[in-house]
């Protein structure tokens, strides 16, 4: 275990958004096991990683430590969040907003016209990220996690026009430090690869 010292301040984080490989499952369960209550399994991760035409998954390093990843499904016109986790001692380091973004706009660029998720009822910050994306409760399912908590699902329409791209942008110009992106195409403003 790394100490509170070795996280940077998040002005100086420099964060590489990439494609998530079999190589990161390893880390990717480490986070799993500190963030669910119920993590996904290994197995699990591998089946996801297969399913490549209908899935997305990203992680987030910094330097050669994996600190997040994200995972989503395109179906039809939607985009539906699977998992966002980010390593607890990487929290307030906008990983989590670096990448919903990300994988937003790689959604977008699959042909996604809306977004949407569940969170759970409990986990106000996560909600308040999701707001910031546009996003707002649009149904409850009932005792959805672990068959006790319910979820909120959240949802944004017409994330493929012009006006939700500078949203995005603007969520990603208000993040501190920087990031880079390995092996994605991701459009930007007017189709610039952000910074």
């Amino acid at each position: 275990m790394r100490s509170e010292h070795s996280v940077p301040d998040p002005a100086a984080t420099s964060v590489r958004i990439g494609p998530l490989k079999r190589r990161h499952l390893r880390s990717v369960m480490r986070i799993e096991q500190q963030v669910y209550p119920r993590p996904w399994t290994l197995g699990v991760f591998h089946g996801e990683l297969a399913l490549k035409r209908e899935r997305v998954y990203l992680s987030a390093k910094v330097g050669s430590q994996l600190v997040g990843y994200a995972g989503a499904m395109v179906v039809d016109d939607d985009i539906h969040i699977t998992n966002i986790a980010v390593d607890p001692q990487w929290h307030r380091h906008k990983i989590g907003t670096r990448l919903l973004a990300t994988i937003t706009r790689q959604g977008i660029a699959r042909g996604a016209r809306n977004l949407t998720l569940e969170v759970r009822v409990s986990n106000v910050g996560a909600q308040e990220l999701y707001r910031r994306f546009g996003m707002s409760p649009a149904g409850m399912r009932r005792r959805y996690y672990e068959n006790s908590e319910d979820a909120i699902v959240m949802w944004v329409n017409d994330v493929h026009l012009p006006e939700y791209e500078e949203r995005l942008q603007r969520l990603m110009d208000a993040v501190p430090g920087s990031t880079t992106y390995e092996s994605l195409i991701v459009p930007g403003p007017a189709g610039k690869r952000p910074s």
